[in-house]
């Protein structure tokens, strides 16, 4: 048979996939309790800058996170360091999406604050390498990515839980020509991983006294993986009889975010990964564009906190990276004070983001210089952080 070969490769590709995912499997089934930061004499929080303008906008959060815990630093109860490598130059030269020795630094600290971070694609100058983004949560197991969006003049307050260690991303990087006509890729769900990403999304609720989780899946039509997902959503909803459950297609869910007569119904989603980065960037559109939005990526053991959009390459190249927004990685930084015990705090940071950016305007970002400077919208920040009224001001536009 002329395509014998091929199908001896692929069922040897297959098989190597699936010894993995096993693996995988067992170690999640093994688990581990999560991390208790009250216990901890220091919190180690760690610095990705990335690439593009990522460095930029992190050297601005850092001060951000700085100014608002600077009685802890001096305390020592929290320190803050910057890791170096994780360019894509240097990912290439090493040919890997995260280098050993920058994967071993990242290790050393509880909580991680990232730049965006460049995925090479075909034509790029760069080699086939996995996202850095999809490797990281991989070997730091952060199998939750949390995007809250809230809008209130429209009544928009909903929060995303998209599993972020499976699905179509996990092996992205290693699909199969198995032949010149035909091109494979493999999209995995488990049991384990759906479980424990809809039992953070329903406490998520519970905690939070929010009355509904809505499921989002092309269960209908890919039948096997995002019908494991539904199920397993299902037998988790029961343990929840205080919550309304639901679940939606993403195709319709798409367009119901965007109907104003039902979009406020929607609380809290759990959805695998690809169904989630397309629905947590067309919500944040409404809050002001995925350079408004911050993301969590939480895992028992470890935490990362990024912004959500590209590391924007041409803006250096044209030299206006001084003006790259930085507020989608300082709203990230809010979700890190939160993560880590200081809710005041992070309460803080987002009045002042949604005064700033929302309501006064008292300055700009426009990403060039006919707006303000990412050093000058952070001083404008700061500055209104310090104004004792700060709460009653934000009190005033709600």
């Amino acid at each position: 048979m002329p395509y014998d070969d091929a199908i001896e490769k692929a069922k040897a590709h297959f098989e190597n996939l699936l010894r993995g995912q096993i693996e995988r499997v067992e170690r999640m089934k093994a688990g581990e309790d999560w991390i208790n930061y009250s216990t901890l004499d220091e919190i180690k929080v760690g610095i990705l800058g990335g690439d593009g303008i990522g460095p930029y906008i992190a050297k601005h959060s850092r001060n951000i996170l700085e100014f608002l815990l600077q009685k802890e630093l001096e305390l020592g109860k929290v320190a803050f360091n910057d890791i170096e490598g994780l360019t894509i130059e240097n990912r290439a030269a090493h040919n890997k999406s995260i280098p050993d020795d920058v994967l071993e630094e990242i290790k050393k600290h509880h909580v991680l604050l990232k730049g965006p971070t460049t995925t090479p694609r075909k034509g790029d100058p760069w080699p086939n390498l996995e996202s850095c983004n999809v490797a990281m949560r991989r070997y730091l197991d952060l199998f939750a990515n949390v995007r809250p969006v809230k809008v209130p003049s429209e009544g928009i307050d909903w929060v995303f839980f998209r599993e972020n260690t499976e699905g179509a991303y996990v092996l992205g990087s290693h699909g199969l020509n198995a032949t010149e006509d035909i091109a494979f890729d493999f999209k995995v769900i488990t049991t384990q991983g759906a479980e424990r990403i809809c039992r953070l999304a329903f406490e998520y609720a519970r905690r939070n006294k929010i009355n509904r989780v809505t499921c989002v899946t092309k269960a209908n039509v890919v039948k096997t993986t995002d019908g494991k997902f539904l199920s397993v959503a299902q037998e988790i909803a029961k343990e929840y009889p205080e919550i309304q459950f639901d679940d939606w297609y993403i195709d319709i869910m798409t367009a119901k975010l965007v109907d104003t007569k039902r979009r406020t119904d929607f609380k809290v989603f759990v959805l695998p990964n690809l169904y989630g980065d397309i629905l947590t960037d067309e919500a944040a559109e409404f809050q002001g564009g995925v350079g408004t939005a911050g993301s969590a990526n939480i895992g028992k053991r470890y935490a990362m906190f990024e912004a959500i959009h590209g590391s924007a390459p041409r803006m250096v190249k044209e030299g206006r990276a001084i003006y790259a927004d930085p507020c989608s990685m300082i709203r990230a930084g809010a979700m890190l004070l939160r993560h880590i015990g200081f809710e005041d705090r992070a309460k803080k940071l987002e009045m002042a983001l949604d005064i700033c950016g929302n309501h006064e305007k008292k300055m700009v970002m426009t990403g060039r210089d006919t707006g303000a400077t990412a050093e000058e919208y952070v001083q404008y920040l700061m500055d209104t952080m310090n104004n004792p009224a700060l709460e009653e001001k934000w009190n005033s536009y709600q």
